[in-house]
Parts: C-alpha cells; sequence; structure tokens
C-alpha cells in the first residue's frame, strides 16, 4: 500500500511539473488594438542583469529579432492567419516549451477606400472634409481609408468603429486655419471641465461620463503628417469664443482599442492628442511638434485605462505628456480615475514637463515612465495639482531614465479658477530608481518635492534609489514625511545640499 502510494505522488509530481503552463514572468503582451493584417506590436516587463539586457523575439517558435527594447513591432505577416509569439533574454538557454506563448491571429486583408475615389483633392485652395467624410462614411468594417501622397486640407472629420485611417508617406492631412470648418460645437472636456467646443481635426466618439465605449478598433497611422490649423486657427477660437472653446488637433472620447502610431503630428491649435473616458490607448512611433503653440500639450490621457505610450519623440510648447483626470469638485465628483499609464522609450525633447496634473481630480494611479530621456524640459519629471483639486496621485515609478529636474508641486499659478473640491489631494507611493540627473542646472533645486500644507496630505512614501547628481546639486522637501533616500550622490561622490522644511522621517 505504502508503494502504491509513493508511485501515485511521484506520478503526480512529473505530470504537474511536466505539463504545467509556463509562467508569463515578461508580462509578455499585445498593445492594444496593434493587430493588422501584416503586423503586430507586443510589449514586455524589462528584466535587470549585471550587464546590458538583450531580449530575443521568437515567432512560432524560430528567432524573429533581437532588441534592447522592451517593445518590438513584428511585420511581413500573413493576413488572416495564426500565429504564436515569445520573448526571452539574448543567450537564455531555456527550451521554447518553457516559454509562454502568446497567441494571436492577424487580421482579414482590408478593403481599401481611397479619398481620390470621394473627390478629394490635391489642392491647398480645396476644402476635403466632405470627401473624406464621405470616405469614412463608406467604409466597411475592418476597411482602410486611405490618403495618398499630397497635401489635403480639412476641417473637422469623425471617425467610427472597426475601420483604419491610413496617412501614406508623403501625405499630409491638414487642417484648415478657419473656425467654421470646425462647427457645430461638440460636447468635449478641455482643462477638467466638461463644455462645448470647437471640434478637433479628427474626431471618434462622443462624450459620456456615465456611458460605455462608442468607438472601438480604431487606428490612425501610415507614416504620413497630421498638421493642424496651428497658433492662427486657435487665436480665432479663442477671438471667437473664448480660450476654452477651442478644439484639439485628434480627440478620442469614450473609445476603446485604439491605436495611433507612425505618424508625425504637429501645429494643433491647443493640445494635440487628448482622449477622454477612455480604454486601451495605445501611442507609438510618433513625432510630435507643437513648439509655440499656446498650451500645446503633446498627449493627454484624460479619466481613461490603461494607456501604452513608447517610442515617441516630443518637442512641444507645453507639457509633452500631460495625465489628468478632471478639476475640482467636478472631476472630484465624475470620479474617473486615469489608471494604468505606461511611458517607455521616449525622448522628450523640449517642453514644460513630462507631467501628472494638474487637473488629477478624479485620481492617477500606476503609471510607470521608464527609459525615457528628457532635455530642456521647464519642469522635468512634474507631479502637480493644487489644494483645491481633490483626488490623488499615487503610486507612481520612474525608473532608468535621464532627466534634468524632478518635481512635485501642491500650487500652480495658471487654471486654477472655480470653486475646491471637498477635499485636499493626496499624493503618496513614488519611486524614483537609476536615474541620471548630472546634466541638470544648479541654479535651481535639481529635486524639488513638495505636500500639502495640511499634515494629514503631507507628501508620504516617496523612495529615491540611485540617483545620480551634478556637483552641488540642491534638494529641497516641504511638508513631506518618509522619504528614503539610497545612493543619491553628486558627481564629485558627495551628498547633496537638503533644504527641509516641515518634514519627518526623511532618511538619507
Amino acid at each position: 500500500m505504502k508503494k502504491l502510494l509513493l508511485l501515485f505522488v511521484l506520478y503526480v509530481f512529473i505530470l504537474t511539473n511536466s505539463f504545467a503552463a509556463p509562467t508569463n514572468k515578461f508580462h509578455l503582451l499585445i498593445a492594444p488594438a496593434t493587430v493588422t493584417g501584416n503586423s503586430v506590436t507586443l510589449l514586455w516587463d524589462k528584466q535587470y542583469a549585471n550587464n546590458a539586457v538583450v531580449y530575443e523575439l521568437l515567432l512560432n517558435g524560430k528567432h524573429a529579432a533581437f532588441t534592447s527594447k522592451t517593445n518590438y513591432s513584428i511585420t511581413n505577416l500573413l493576413p488572416n492567419t495564426s500565429y504564436t509569439a515569445s520573448v526571452r533574454l539574448k543567450g537564455d538557454q531555456q527550451s521554447i516549451k518553457q516559454l509562454f506563448v502568446l497567441k494571436f491571429v492577424t487580421k482579414a486583408k482590408s478593403k481599401i477606400f481611397n479619398i481620390l475615389d470621394y473627390g478629394a483633392k490635391d489642392d491647398t485652395t480645396f476644402i476635403n472634409t466632405k470627401a473624406i467624410q464621405s470616405a469614412i462614411n463608406a467604409c466597411t468594417e475592418g476597411g482602410t481609408v486611405y490618403i495618398p501622397k499630397g497635401i489635403f486640407i480639412s476641417g473637422a472629420i469623425f471617425l467610427k468603429s472597426n475601420m483604419t485611417l491610413y496617412i501614406e508617406k508623403g501625405a499630409e492631412l491638414k487642417g484648415s486655419t478657419a473656425t467654421d470648418d470646425y462647427l457645430p460645437m461638440i460636447y468635449n472636456r478641455f482643462e477638467g471641465w466638461e463644455m462645448n467646443t470647437y471640434a478637433s481635426l479628427i474626431n471618434a466618439g462622443t462624450l459620456n461620463r456615465n456611458g460605455e465605449y462608442n468607438v472601438k478598433s480604431l487606428r490612425i497611422t501610415g507614416g504620413g503628417a497630421i498638421t493642424g490649423g496651428g497658433k492662427k486657427l486657435g487665436d480665432a477660437m479663442i477671438k471667437a469664443n473664448g480660450m476654452r472653446s477651442r478644439g484639439r488637433l485628434i480627440c478620442l472620447m469614450n473609445c476603446q482599442d485604439v491605436c495611433i502610431s507612425n505618424l508625425t503630428i504637429s501645429e494643433p491649435p491647443s493640445w494635440t492628442i487628448h482622449y477622454i473616458y477612455s480604454n486601451n490607448i495605445t501611442c507609438h512611433d510618433l513625432t510630435i511638434k507643437t513648439f509655440g503653440i499656446r498650451n500645446g500639450d503633446g498627449l493627454d490621457p484624460d479619466s481613461s485605462t490603461d494607456s501604452y505610450i513608447f517610442n515617441c519623440t516630443f518637442d512641444t510648447g507645453d507639457d509633452c505628456i500631460a495625465i489628468k483626470s478632471g478639476k475640482n469638485p467636478e472631476g472630484y465628483f465624475v470620479a474617473k480615475p486615469t489608471n494604468n499609464v505606461r511611458i517607455t522609450d521616449c525622448d522628450f525633447i523640449r517642453g514644460h514637463g513630462i507631467s501628472i496634473g494638474s487637473e488629477m481630480s478624479g485620481g492617477v494611479s500606476n503609471v510607470l515612465v521608464q527609459d525615457c530621456k528628457a532635455g530642456a524640459l521647464l519642469h522635468g519629471m512634474q507631479i502637480k495639482g493644487t489644494k483645491d483639486r481633490g483626488g490623488y496621485v499615487r503610486n507612481v515609478i520612474v525608473s532608468d531614465c535621464q532627466l534634468l529636474q524632478i518635481t512635485i508641486f501642491s500650487a500652480v499659478n495658471y487654471n486654477n479658477d472655480g470653486e475646491a473640491a471637498p477635499e485636499i489631494p493626496t499624493f503618496e507611493n513614488f519611486v524614483f530608481r537609476n536615474i541620471d540627473l548630472t546634466a541638470a542646472q544648479i541654479s535651481e533645486p535639481v529635486i524639488n518635492i513638495n505636500g500639502f500644507k495640511d499634515p494629514g496630505h503631507y507628501l508620504r512614501n516617496v523612495v529615491f534609489t540611485n540617483i545620480k547628481l551634478p556637483a552641488k546639486a540642491k534638494v529641497v522637501m516641504n511638508d513631506a514625511e518618509k522619504i528614503t533616500l539610497t545612493g543619491v550622490k553628486c558627481t564629485d561622490g558627495q551628498q547633496p545640499e537638503f533644504v527641509l522644511t516641515n518634514c519627518s522621517n526623511i532618511l538619507h
């Protein structure tokens, strides 16, 4: 009997260890809305080793590519075909059978709707709004509205579910500068409040804080350019209906599973890409240029969940990225937070900051900024709000980045009108690790972090690990508690100058 029992236990051990599914330790996933008829984009978690990490991508169990990034687009696939994908460290001899296998099926071949067939003209004196909208309206499920090489002037267009807007390399979809081309006004959200604004150049979805996603499975891509009406249009909108009446360049509302990729995007009338009450949004391989544009934010996730932003370059006239969730009482009571934002492998050339806030009244949590390079940003990596906002910012990780400044501000001198939310915001649980700040200017604090004056709302639970600073750098902390600094050193081997006010439990 004992022998039989031992044999049974051995059999169960062999069975469970031989056939157990491999764990997905890389958390390999498909970036939302990136499966096409011939391509897919994969994402995974960063792995750490004693030397430079290189990943190997496997397609159907065979080598496909090496990369040092945590994303990769596999191309030249066949339509309507099943594939498997895996990732491992280069040189890893682990059996293919032991790797996590991600399965996917490419889309069917897309039907093309060329805007030229609907009356569009490569003519800078011709407004193509009706022609382009006609192609969009005619586009069948899974189809592609195609903009060929040339310059096509347009007013507001409205996309729909299950389609691709493809702007060919060498093509430019260019917004007109006439305000009438963005009428009628549409219900929208800007600077934290729901209101009527001019339509954007590219629109998708209708705003409904209590509604479901009403546009799904949408792609905007192609290698070409989207150029707005810029300052001229923005100024005209302000003159006609005020600062907050301006549309964006691309605006998504109540959308799900959207990918914007492989485009050069510039000259918005205000913010560039803004998505509200949306889910599963991918923005990758974009070049966003808005320098000289008033309120020229690059990308604004707003009360939205599951954002993936990678391989993008920003040169902006305001925040490069600004993560938002509504303003003061309205944002607080609407209570739609922005959760799960992943920003990796981006280059921030110029702008105000890689920012969270200042409109964060619905809450912001679970943000990763990793493997990014920041140039001449006014405030660097910035978390910001005011005492009137309400809400929270928590669980933010900034890792393996080159920055010029880290700032957490509890007051800003703009967009602070209106009544206050019923409570003061909470800023907590931030990690900054492996950050190179050595190129920072020392005329201002290189790290400047602040909580709120109310002791119950001090900035708390912040960890700095392996931070490199320039010689004679200054670190300022106000109204903060439980701050830990490990391996925070200047280039001369000394600690920075610490200036602390109303702080407790500071370990450095």
